[in-house]
């Protein structure tokens, strides 16, 4: 990452505001030409700093129960405990962390799903895991996609992708829906027509079948990159003490922050959790020193650094890749 120059964190934040964007319009938003922006790109995803995926809306076959669950870990087994939380579909978020606890994963399961088996006997029969606090998601307040837009510029801010909510209702999505979601799962920037000779279909129907989950919000273009790739130095998860009466108001002063990727209201311990990315370390000073410090409500706080992603949206990421599969290896 750190070979990483300003023309290759731009195209890595242009693909994060909008995955599927194309050489073409990705070099006229950076005013260069669209062979140095395939030329660059092609080498970011082959070095695995950037992966595009479409994925369904979280609650597309029904409610779920989502779990934050921070875990810590015997001496030396974080990176295989991890790995093996990833190996499980449940699990859409995986994170090594500072603090108190070593991971901190996100468990996402059907309402109708037996919780004990889930979150007591999966998570303590995998070896080196120990204790585990598990925090219910009760509200999600935000979940940005921009955070890298000060990389580009305040103009950029409509080649970002629209992401509506979504408002249908279970069993909308059909077989040929499913199919065509599965197909760019793994790489969301396939073409139609490769997509639509893979199904049997016609690249017009692929087209158009993706183009109207994204307008319903059934489904969403997910970029992943990691932060350090865009030169930022802090990525943190925090838990947030709040007054139950300022709860709400807090949550809402806090989502107009740019840095904060991520603000849900959790049963625990805590009463928010919080998500934020911000250049540097003297920036994370001014957010707890200043930012926090001025939300009426919040009363005290814990946080750990985010040291290594390993999954995301259900997906492993790329760079994480090869450290766990050696961690693994070593069982």
């Amino acid at each position: 990452m750190e070979d990483l120059d300003e023309l290759d964190r731009k195209i890595l934040a242009a693909l994060h505001l909008n995955g599927r964007a194309s050489w073409t319009d990705i070099a006229q938003l950076l005013g260069i030409s669209t062979t140095t922006v395939a030329r660059r790109a092609q080498h970011l995803f082959g070095a695995g700093l950037v992966r595009v995926a479409v994925l369904p809306h979280l609650e597309h076959d029904g409610p779920v129960h989502v779990f934050l669950v921070r875990l810590t870990c015997a001496p030396g087994s974080q990176l295989r405990v991890a790995g093996l939380l990833a190996r499980n579909p449940d699990v859409r978020y995986v994170a090594i962390v500072t603090g108190g606890y070593d991971i901190v994963f996100e468990l996402v399961a059907p309402k109708d799903r037996d919780l004990f088996s889930i979150l007591v006997h999966f998570v303590q029969t995998i070896p080196g895991a120990q204790q585990s606090h598990a925090d219910l998601v009760l509200h999600t307040y935000k979940v940005s996609y921009d955070w890298s837009l000060p990389i580009l510029g305040e103009q950029a801010g409509g080649f970002a992708l629209d992401r509506p909510v979504h408002t249908c209702e279970r069993g909308h999505l059909d077989d040929v829906d499913r199919e065509v979601l599965a197909a760019l799962r793994d790489d969301g920037r396939a073409s139609f027509h490769s997509v639509g000779r893979r199904l049997g279909i016609s690249e017009s129907t692929a087209r158009r079948r993706l183009e109207n989950m994204l307008e319903r919000g059934c489904a969403a273009v997910t970029t992943f990159i990691p932060a350090a790739a865009l030169g930022y130095e802090a990525e943190v998860l925090l838990w947030l003490s709040v007054e139950p009466t300022r709860q709400d108001s807090a949550a809402e002063r806090l989502s107009s922050e740019r840095g904060v990727r991520m603000i849900a209201s959790v049963l625990g311990q805590a009463s928010l959790t919080c998500e934020v990315i911000v250049p540097t370390t003297a920036d994370l000073h001014r957010f707890t020193s200043s930012t926090l410090a001025s939300v009426p409500g919040v009363q005290s706080w814990t946080a750990g650094v985010q040291v290594l992603t390993v999954k995301r949206g259900f997906l492993m990421v790329p760079w994480a890749e090869d450290r766990i599969a050696e961690a693994l290896a070593e069982q």
